[in-house]
This record gives structure tokens, C-alpha cells and sequence, in this order.
């Protein structure tokens, strides 16, 4: 195959063990901040449960996943645009469906994604929380896995479970943490110190990479309440600093999972979902 694996987009999936965790905020932000790097940036919203990434972004799309699956409508107009320039598709209750798809479907769907290719340089996939077996397919079909914790001890032992499960079940070696809502940088290499030795003691080859921690901000909560992002409303704020340096630290490194390939991911997804 001639194509260099650096010209396909990275996937990367934003995940976590519970809700509540400030995850689809996150990947909102991270979108804008990669996007003002110059990335092209794609969203998959594939939180089943709590499908809202267009929420933040204050838009209404009027389709989502089901009508490609049911080919009434092409992914490019499934596919919603920010005034970022970032592209989201709208899933939600339709990824809960990949498991009834039948070949006909899942083929149809791949091809779709294959256009998607040469629109992005990153796509980051909002998962739902938990354990569920639709958010472990999309966390394992990714090239890498970012893991979004806080200090409370039930979001620190959910996040452990859900690597523990996905390296038992899926094979996954290597995590990203990203530390949320903690006073400063110390608390959060407390918490990424008590997940990795946690795995070091427990599960044996499995890696966890510090990427960043957000900061508690007046700023990031004001945002929140008025459904906005804190990278537009508050760049300047301690927490915009701190999700453009885990922008950086992303753009600077590559998780040795990487395919690179979003037909790939989608193989993956739909043939781990049968």
C-alpha cells in the first residue's frame, strides 16, 4: 500500500468510568483548541446515553448515524459544522444499533467513513461512560484512549476498572489520563499516581501516559451554565491554558496503538460489535 499512515486522521476516543466527569466538555474544548492549531478536527458523538456534544456547540442537527445506516442520507449531510469549522456527527441511540446491522449495513457504513478520511487530521470520539459493551468497541477500535478522572474516589476506581476491563478484553496496553476538576497540577499527579500504581501492581504490561490536568475555574463553571465553551467565552482562563497545553501535549505525541486509519476504526468497531 502506497499511502503514508501519517496522512490518515488520528482517533482518538474521551472516555471515562463514570459520568459527570466533565468528558463531553472536554472533548468541545479540546476540539476548538486543536482546531485553533490548525487541525481539522471531527466529532463523533457516540454517547448513547447522553448524546450532547452539539449542545455546547449550540446547534439543533436534524439527522444522525441511523439515517447513513438506513441510507436515507449521506454522512456529509448527516455531518453538522461549528462556526470553528469543526465537523460533528450526530449518533447517539444510533451507534446502540451497530449490533443489529446487517452486512449490507455495516458496508455501506465503512464506505461512508472512508470519505471522512481526507476531511480530518483528528477525530475525537465522545463515548459514553462506563463499561457498557458499545463504549469498550469505540474505545478499543481507537488509536488511542484518553481517560478523563477526578479526585473523587468512585470516578478514581471506575477508571481504573474500565482499564482493567479493556486491556483483559480487548488487548488495550496504553492510556492517556487527563485530570479533571482538581485545585492544582500536584492533586492531579496524585490521582494519575494512584491509577498507575493501581495498574502496575494489578495488571502487568499496561501503560498510563499523564496528559494534563483542568483546573477548578469560576471561568469553566460560567461557561458550563451558559452552555458554552470556556475556550471561547474565557481563553484567557486557567483552564483554557490547561486544555490548550493537553492540546500540545496530544499534537506532540502518538499512542503506539495508531493505525492511522478510520476505515480501520470502523472495521474494527462494527466486526467487535457482531
Amino acid at each position: 500500500m502506497a499511502s503514508d499512515n501519517r496522512n490518515f486522521p488520528r482517533v482518538i476516543a474521551v472516555t471515562s468510568g463514570k459520568g459527570g466527569v466533565g468528558k463531553t466538555n472536554l472533548v468541545g474544548n479540546l476540539a476548538v483548541a486543536l482546531s485553533g492549531k490548525g487541525q481539522r478536527v471531527v466529532i463523533i458523538d457516540a454517547d448513547v446515553g447522553l448524546a450532547n456534544i452539539d449542545i455546547i456547540f449550540n446547534l439543533r442537527p436534524e439527522y444522525n448515524i441511523r439515517d447513513v445506516v438506513s441510507a436515507r442520507k449521506s454522512l456529509s449531510q448527516v455531518m453538522v459544522t461549528t462556526r470553528h469549522g469543526i465537523k460533528i456527527i450526530p449518533g447517539g441511540s444510533g451507534f446502540a444499533e451497530l449490533t443489529q446491522m446487517n452486512e449490507g449495513e455495516k458496508l455501506s457504513l465503512l464506505s461512508e467513513f472512508e470519505s471522512l478520511a481526507d476531511m480530518a487530521d483528528i477525530i475525537l470520539v465522545d463515548t459514553g461512560a462506563g463499561i457498557s459493551s458499545n463504549i469498550l468497541y469505540f474505545n478499543a477500535a481507537a488509536d488511542e484512549c484518553l481517560v478523563i478522572a477526578t479526585r473523587e474516589p468512585t470516578s478514581i476506581t471506575d477508571a481504573y476498572a474500565l482499564m482493567k476491563v479493556m486491556s483483559q478484553n480487548h488487548g488495550t496496553r496504553h492510556f492517556k489520563l487527563v485530570v479533571n476538576m482538581v485545585e492544582s497540577e500536584k492533586d492531579a499527579k496524585t490521582v494519575y499516581a494512584s491509577l498507575s500504581g493501581a495498574l502496575d501492581k494489578f495488571l502487568k504490561n499496561v501503560v498510563l501516559e499523564y496528559t494534563g490536568y483542568i483546573p477548578f475555574d469560576r471561568s469553566l463553571q460560567k461557561a458550563v451554565q451558559k452552555k458554552a465553551l470556556v475556550m471561547d467565552v474565557a481563553p484567557g482562563s486557567h483552564a483554557a491554558s490547561s486544555i490548550s497545553e493537553i492540546s500540545d501535549r496530544l499534537l506532540r505525541s502518538r499512542g503506539p496503538n495508531s493505525d492511522g486509519n478510520l476505515t480501520f476504526f470502523m472495521n474494527k468497531v462494527l466486526n467487535t460489535g457482531t
